[in-house]
């Protein structure tokens, strides 16, 4: 079993930072690729941004160049900073991660898990 836990997300007015984290906890072999995606009501999930094991990341064009997602592999970690956030990037945030899990016998299983959400709320 994997949990994700993650934390950061608050309230804040136009024009400033955030940072997100998501730590992975559990029986984890290894992590492949770790994302961060956001739901606002009434609106449809979006991929905000994708970071692969090798480094390589993937943006949505709503947030290219204010958002820098980022991993510490050794911690099980990934995080997204959020800078120049706008009213319309008020969200719930999820975290995600492909993850191999140790199984008993020692078989490997590849499993999506998600985080529990954090609410981010940019005001005018």
């Amino acid at each position: 079993q994997v949990q994700l836990v993650e934390s950061g997300g608050g309230l804040v007015q136009a024009g400033r930072s955030l940072r997100l984290s998501c730590a992975a906890s559990g029986s984890i072999f290894s992590i492949n690729d770790m994302g961060w995606y956001r739901q606002a009501p009434g609106k449809q999930q979006e991929l905000v941004a994708t970071i692969t094991s090798g480094g390589s990341t993937h943006y949505a064009d709503s947030v290219k160049g204010r958002f820098t997602i980022s991993r510490d592999s050794a911690k099980n970690t990934v995080y997204l900073q959020m800078n120049s956030l706008k009213p319309e990037d008020t969200a719930v945030y999820y975290c995600n991660a492909h993850v191999l899990t140790a199984q008993p016998m020692g078989v490997l299983t590849a499993d999506d898990y998600w985080g529990q959400g954090t609410q981010v709320t940019v005001s005018s």
